[in-house]
């Protein structure tokens, strides 16, 4: 199945009450693994994430052929920039482009601008060149999309868009990415862990990251952060990966 809604919150159970653990983005794909009268027990094709959505008619999955490179694309009813619509794609998103017109592609019945595309084979070399267009995006667990994001979601989307597996959540990303570093030794792109957060290394001194207390995503620097997270949630690094 394939979600064609912007986004979709999926839950830890079969509750709108219940935590928001990921986010299906657009074109996203997943297996359905049980129906429970208004809930569907899905399985993410990209990392196998596992949670319930709300029963609706999903589209069958077909070849998604681009995927959005920008943070929020604007669409279009018709093949020109007058014809805009409220709905937006996140960066990560992917398409099935079905006709290009001008400096525009079509996707089911909608237009979107060539340039915030990239087809789906594309590998960006800095794969986190555009990172910082995510800055002051709004913190929100579970999030993947630009309206609301979290920490393993912003190094999970990066990675993922281009290519590259990366697990949902810190826990399983701390194990996943094996190649250790010493905090005295961090450089571009590295990894800095906490018990439950992550942030990526800008420099050896800066670092990004989707960060709760403050509510949005921010570039801080790095010694201060340790220090901040140490005081204010009792929490040590607890490990250092990199992962180019």
């Amino acid at each position: 199945m394939k979600n064609n809604l912007s986004f979709i919150n999926v839950h830890e159970n079969k509750s709108i009450k219940s935590q928001v653990v990921t986010q299906l983005l657009y074109g996203d794909t997943f297996k359905k693994v049980k129906a429970t009268g208004s809930w569907i027990k899905i399985k993410n094709d990209t990392d196998g994430y596992i949670g319930y959505i709300k029963n609706k008619k999903f589209p069958k999955k077909s070849k998604n052929t681009h995927k959005i490179f920008s943070l929020a694309p604007n669409l279009y009813s018709k093949p020109n920039k007058k014809y805009k619509v409220k709905k937006k794609l996140s960066y990560g998103s992917k398409i099935e482009v079905i006709e290009k017109k001008s400096n525009f592609y079509k996707f089911d019945n909608l237009w979107i601008k060539i340039k915030d595309c990239k087809k789906i084979s594309f590998k960006e070399k800095n794969i986190f060149k555009n990172i910082k267009s995510f800055v002051n995006t709004k913190y929100r667990w579970g999030g993947k999309h630009f309206s609301g994001i979290d920490c393993s979601a912003l190094i999970q989307v990066f990675l993922n868009n281009n290519n590259k597996f990366c697990p949902r959540d810190t826990k399983d990303q701390i194990k996943y990415f094996k190649r250790k570093v010493s905090v005295k030794n961090i450089k571009k792109y590295d990894l800095i862990f906490w018990k439950g957060h992550v942030a990526l290394a800008l420099s050896k001194s800066k670092l990004i990251h989707a960060y709760g207390p403050i509510k949005k995503v921010a570039i801080m620097p790095i010694q201060t952060t340790i220090q901040r997270i140490d005081k204010t949630a009792n929490l040590k690094v607890i490990g250092i990966r990199r992962i180019l």
